[in-house]
């Protein structure tokens, strides 16, 4: 009988972003793969998919009712591992999974960032901090994706049996990688754009945290002096039309252009001059990882997620998310330099060699499979003990 794995999050979409090549190895190694979250896409590598209403408030009543579905999947099921992450994910699985890790399964929960970090609110701090600090205690191994979650993580005394570091979730580097200028030219007029046009690029749901009026407003301050610039959001969100709004207030339309949601951004990026990033939090953000293996320039927010990537000078510029003239000065310098921002495109392809899907593949199977040996371990054990 094969080993299985239970995959838990909110939505599906998330396996489909980022785990699919993990759920590829496991099938590899001869294991079932299952997926327990909301959602109705199809994903590969998946042996049985369970839709469940994980909501994600953690307030909202729905959750009562997909806890008691991922406990009995757990139930019928005796996986030998559960791997759960996103937020609502991790905590309804962590508690499922109670009594099914007394007989032997492992559950591991990767935070994607967690919520309560330097500079949060403070009731982040009240909701989520105790949440995570209990929940551990029902953790084999606690991943975190970044320096800062694993050292709060450690400092904190997180009651998992271990705490890990995986630098992200990993970018596949053949896909988002570096062209050429002629390229960069032709691709801009396929796309229906002049090839002297300058793209700055940053993709994100359109809400509070991304705080794409950072970016808006900054562009407004130098328009004057990047007549050719040109900012893409791409993403869809509740407050995509406040920025259509600002951007219009401010007279900048002609120097913005909303993508809506894209699923070519690997043809897009490479393309572009800058990326940015202006939220006020990240875990490791991805966007900004596929930018950097498209050899770009960054200028972000500081942020936990954004210092980790962004070495100021370096491969970009780190500035306050409230600092709009800090950001467009940033703008305005690798603008201008054409040599500054080859050099902090090539230092973005270096740092990359830490986040690249090979390197985070290669942390991630360590992980696991040091789980799998040690449920074999304890298996062979038990098999011992009952024929002696």
């Amino acid at each position: 009988m094969p080993k299985k794995i239970l995959f838990c999050a909110t939505v599906d979409y998330h396996f489909k972003a980022f785990h699919l090549p993990f759920m590829k190895w496991f099938k590899e190694q001869g294991w079932e793969v299952h997926i327990a979250a909301k959602g109705e896409i199809d994903l590969p590598y998946t042996d049985q998919k369970f839709r469940i209403p994980i909501q994600r408030s953690p307030f909202k009543l729905k959750n009562v009712k997909a806890y008691q579905q991922i406990k009995a999947i757990i139930k019928e099921n005796d996986y030998d591992i559960i791997h759960c992450h996103t937020p609502l994910g991790g905590v309804l699985a962590r508690l499922a999974a109670r009594k099914a890790r007394k007989s032997g399964t492992k559950v591991l929960y990767t935070a994607h960032g967690f919520h309560f970090c330097k500079g949060a609110p403070t009731l982040n701090w009240l909701i989520y901090y105790p949440i995570e600090k209990q929940l551990a205690k029902y953790t084999d191994c606690l991943i975190t994706i970044n320096a800062e979650d694993y050292q709060l993580a450690n400092h904190h005394k997180f009651k998992a049996i271990e705490v890990d570091h995986v630098h992200g979730v990993g970018v596949d580097t053949e896909r988002f990688k570096p062209i050429t200028e002629t390229e960069k030219s032709e691709r801009k007029k396929s796309f229906g754009y002049h090839p002297d046009d300058f793209f700055i690029f940053y993709a994100a749901e359109f809400n509070k945290n991304k705080n794409q009026q950072l970016l808006i407003r900054s562009l407004a301050l130098v328009q004057d002096y990047m007549p050719n610039a040109k900012l893409l959001l791409a993403g869809e969100g509740a407050l995509q039309e406040s920025c259509k709004q600002l951007v219009k207030q401010l007279g900048i339309e002609h120097m913005v252009v909303f993508l809506g949601f894209r699923k070519d951004i690997d043809q897009i990026l490479p393309m572009c001059d800058i990326a940015v990033g202006s939220s006020f939090r990240e875990g490791l953000p991805v966007n900004i990882m596929e930018a950097m293996a498209c050899g770009l320039p960054i200028v972000a927010s500081k942020n936990r997620g954004h210092v980790e990537l962004v070495q100021d000078q370096v491969n970009g510029y780190l500035v306050s998310p409230h600092d709009y003239g800090q950001f467009a000065r940033g703008l305005l310098r690798i603008y201008q330099n054409t040599d500054l921002r080859s050099q902090m495109g090539a230092a973005s392809i270096n740092l990359m060699n830490t986040y690249s899907l090979s390197q985070i593949s290669q942390e991630l199977s360590t992980i696991y499979t040091r789980y799998m040996l040690e449920e074999e371990n304890e298996t062979k054990s038990q098999y011992h003990h009952a024929h002696i």
